[in-house]
């Protein structure tokens, strides 16, 4: 009950025809942009979230004194 490859030809046929391969190739490369966006910015997201977890977090540091002369 499914769709077969003739089936799925035939719709490719009429979206060739009814848009014109250069609308479909920018729809194609708008669409890649905005998955690469999406991909980024959940990635900034996820970054974000580990510099939040880190901030209440307390490192313990031995600070010492060197004498320099200017």
């Amino acid at each position: 009950m499914g769709l077969s490859i003739p089936h799925l030809l035939v719709v490719l046929a009429i979206v060739i025809i009814v848009f014109g391969t250069k609308r479909l190739r920018n729809l194609g490369a708008d669409l890649g942009g905005a998955i690469k966006g999406f991909r980024s910015a959940v990635k900034d997201g996820e970054e974000d979230k580990k510099i939040a977890e880190h901030e209440g977090e307390t490192i313990d540091v031995e600070v010492t004194k060197k004498d320099e002369k200017v």
